[in-house]
């Protein structure tokens, strides 16, 4: 143990055992999908295992709310295991003799839950995982996708704190896999749980978490969303473990995203408008109300026109003619509306609010993997406004460390 504290290898100590997980700190925050990415035998199965209190860390602590799981008595594990985290297995594990809602029903049993009320949420387990129906078959009647569903909903009946998930879908098939992916993301959003994702699949790990942990011979060498990881590699190890993932389908517009260079009144008229675009060097800009709602856009020959005309301000020659995109949008759907838009890619929040913009630029530079794309927050609120960029050309649920 002191040698792998003072930064030992796994090589260093294999004449003592395995060093499976090596100072293996992090955090997981409630309601989010935390994936743990690494290849064979880089320590992510142990993990998990002492996550569920099946091994227990040589060192180090694993803290569930107010529990120590490297510390808590037999019986106090046991009661966890059946009330705060359910697991789904690669494998599926299911019960074989019994029927799809017994294997559904099955953690309510062991809590000795009456039938009646048992039954009732295996169904609608079952019914959210898509298995309406089968609940009289039996696992081997279903396909390989089918039972893993089966333990999915299993581990939805026990409606746990905490979701571990090990490999749960590398056994399926291709396109079965994806529909288990959605499957997963659409529960999530419903039931928000604390899922910890155990994969060796990079594009599945990106799909699938909020943050993803890489690891490598027992040890934690990134932590990090999707985007920064692919971003910002923490080492060279990161960088070829990610060189082949596609960034347009990974990478948003909320990370590409720059403040407004400018920031215009709406009491502002057509002549101070010009001049301010100018000094800019710009040829239109985006107009915002008061709330900063994305109203359209003005060019500079409009406000040429509206000055020559004595208007007093700019709203008369607002185009509504602008693709706006969302924050989440990937960066596959940015290139379109760019390519139409006359000023930078406007970009909004849930509430049709202005977050950013995207100049064009920017989209080219994202698609280098040497590159950073270029990120800043969302300006102040305040009356309505035009805004134009620059020149174009939870608390904490789980955290695990230690050795074994």
């Amino acid at each position: 143990m002191s040698k792998l504290r003072e930064g030992a290898s796994r090589s260093d100590v294999a004449d003592l055992g395995t060093a499976a997980v090596i100072d293996a700190s992090f955090e997981v925050q409630e309601g989010e999908i935390f994936v743990v990415m690494g290849l064979s035998g880089s320590g992510k199965s142990t993990l998990i295992r002492m996550l569920n209190g099946i091994w227990r860390p040589n060192g180090g602590h694993i803290h569930l709310g107010e529990d120590d799981l490297s510390e808590v008595s037999a019986a106090r594990m046991r009661e966890i295991r059946r009330t705060r985290v359910s697991m789904v297995f690669q494998h599926f594990a299911l019960l074989p003799h019994r029927t799809v809602l017994d294997n559904a029903a099955y953690p309510l049993e062991i809590q000795r839950v009456p039938k009646g009320e048992r039954m009732e949420r295996a169904n609608r387990s079952l019914e959210m995982v898509g298995l309406d129906g089968w609940g009289d078959k039996l696992p081997s009647q279903l396909s390989g996708g089918m039972r893993q569903r089966v333990g999915l909903a299993r581990a939805l009946t026990a409606d746990t704190d905490v979701l571990l998930m090990d490999e749960a879908f590398s056994a399926l098939d291709p396109l079965i896999r994806r529909d288990m992916q959605e499957q997963l993301i659409d529960l999530q959003q419903r039931l928000g749980k604390t899922i910890v994702f155990i994969t060796h699949d990079l594009n599945e790990a990106m799909r699938l978490g909020d943050r993803i942990a890489v690891m490598r011979d027992g040890r934690i060498v990134q932590i990090g969303t999707a985007e920064q990881i692919l971003s910002e590699p923490a080492d060279d190890y990161v960088a070829r473990f990610i060189a082949d993932v596609d960034r347009t389908r990974v990478l948003q517009a909320s990370s590409l995203m720059r403040k407004p260079t400018l920031t215009l009144r709406s009491t502002t008229g057509p002549r101070r408008a010009l001049r301010e675009l100018e000094e800019v060097q710009l040829a239109g800009a985006v107009v915002v109300d008061r709330d900063r709602k994305l109203l359209g856009t003005v060019v500079d020959e409009d406000l040429l026109q509206a000055q020559r005309e004595g208007a007093d301000t700019i709203e008369g020659v607002v185009r509504t003619l602008i693709t706006p995109v969302n924050e989440d949008t990937p960066l596959v759907d940015l290139f379109a509306p760019s390519s139409e838009s006359p000023v930078p890619l406007a970009v909004v929040d849930d509430q049709g609010r202005l977050s950013g913009v995207i100049p064009r630029v920017s989209l080219l530079e994202a698609m280098a993997p040497e590159d950073s794309p270029s990120s800043a927050p969302s300006p102040a609120n305040g009356d309505t406004e035009i805004t134009a960029a620059e020149p174009e050309g939870a608390q904490t649920t789980t955290s695990a460390g230690g050795t074994r």
